[in-house]
């Protein structure tokens, strides 16, 4: 099991650190590790920005702190508490003092006065998009709008969940907390009301278009920014646009997961292009300039004489500026070299004719067919 941090460490306060210092320092790094700043890399930057919450959790709390300076983690980690033995009695006062914990851990949250519960709350569940893109829109970046599930107050039953003429009452089993208390030893702990499930109410007659839910489905337009450089797989969080949370959670998050559509000339690898340039027989054995397709227009490539099937032209700057690169990729050009179909009688007199030309000349018009003869030769025992 990994050790954890130490809280003042974790802020970057001393000990001594006053309430003020210890907040000043939560939302720095609150700021630099929050997930919307740190797109491409969100898994690194909310360990940390749930380390630095958990820190601050504790140490603004002056009771939670004053148990964290004599006991340490043990003191605020129910997993490392103990029980009996000398000292019990102290540190069965410190676990009725602390026992907010357990609510912070099963996410419920303090409720009215005299140190009750409220209601148990839940964050909303997280949304996934597909959204398809080509390789220009992907390079260049652009606004979209999206329709994504959403909910709206029921209109019946205002909300309420309840048939119209009717209301919710309170939950006996909880009176209304949602939650009900169950202790063990020094411990109190809390689960989820069994009657209400957390609500605190109780529907006796529920409406009839949202079946009690007190919300219903619709549809909503979001405006989403692309951009420019972003790849296939690479998503886009957009906060609080996913389900919303139970009983006044939060909501959810939005993530935009971006599709890369087959391109029809080029093919994506990084920040680089790749694309297969088909050039004749002719133009192969004679050399010369021919164009080239890049995003940003028409590219000019120098065939040289003799050009074999292969050969790879690099292009610099011509592929894409990724999110996170400071200059571009290259495009890279593959020469494809194409056989002449569909010969007349005359063409075919002028190929036989250039082939006995060439085959007078000997190996230096074909060095790699010679080279390969010899080979098969060596390999055959010939």
């Amino acid at each position: 099991m990994a050790t954890k941090r130490d809280y003042y460490e974790t802020l970057g306060v001393p000990k001594n650190a006053s309430d003020e210092e210890i907040k000043k320092a939560y939302r720095k790094l609150a700021m630099k590790f929050h997930p919307d700043r740190n797109q491409g890399d969100e898994k690194t930057a909310e360990v940390k920005f749930k380390e630095a919450k958990e820190a601050f959790e504790m140490l603004s709390d002056s009771e939670k702190r004053a148990a964290y300076d004599q006991y340490g983690h043990a003191g605020v980690d129910p997993n490392m508490r103990g029980g009996g033995g000398p000292g019990a009695e102290g540190f069965g006062g410190f676990a009725e003092a602390f026992g907010d914990i357990f609510g912070d851990i099963f996410g419920q949250q303090r409720g009215g006065g005299g140190g009750g519960r409220g209601k148990q709350i839940y964050r909303g569940s997280d949304l996934s998009y597909a959204m398809e893109v080509t390789l220009e829109e992907a390079a260049a970046g652009k606004e979209a709008q999206i329709r994504i599930p959403s909910y709206e107050q029921c209109e019946p039953c205002h909300g309420s969940g309840a048939k119209p003429g009717t209301q919710a009452k309170t939950c006996t089993t909880c009176h209304g907390q949602g939650v009900v208390q169950m202790r063990q030893g020094f411990f109190s702990v809390q689960q989820t009301c069994p009657t209400c499930r957390g609500s605190g109410k109780i529907i006796p007659e529920p409406c009839t278009v949202c079946h009690g839910q007190g919300r219903g489905k619709k549809q909503k337009t979001l405006e989403v920014k692309i951009p420019g450089g972003i790849d296939d797989g690479m998503r886009i969080r957009s906060a609080g646009n996913g389900e919303p949370g139970t009983n006044g959670g939060p909501p959810g998050d939005l993530y935009i997961e971006i599709r890369l559509k087959k391109h029809d000339i080029f093919e994506r690898e990084g920040d680089d292009l790749h694309c297969v340039v088909p050039i004749s027989f002719t133009r192969a054995a004679l050399g010369g300039e021919i164009e080239v397709p890049t995003l940003q227009g028409k590219a000019a490539i120098d065939i040289p004489e003799g050009t074999q099937a292969g050969k790879q032209f690099r292009l610099r700057g011509k592929g894409i500026k990724g999110v996170r690169s400071s200059y571009p990729g290259d495009l890279y050009c593959h020469v494809s070299l194409e056989t002449p179909v569909k010969l007349t009688e005359h063409q075919r007199k002028l190929f036989k004719e250039l082939d006995e030309s060439l085959k007078k000349g000997g190996s230096k018009h074909s060095p790699t067919e010679e080279s390969w003869g010899d080979k098969l030769k060596g390999f055959f025992g010939a």
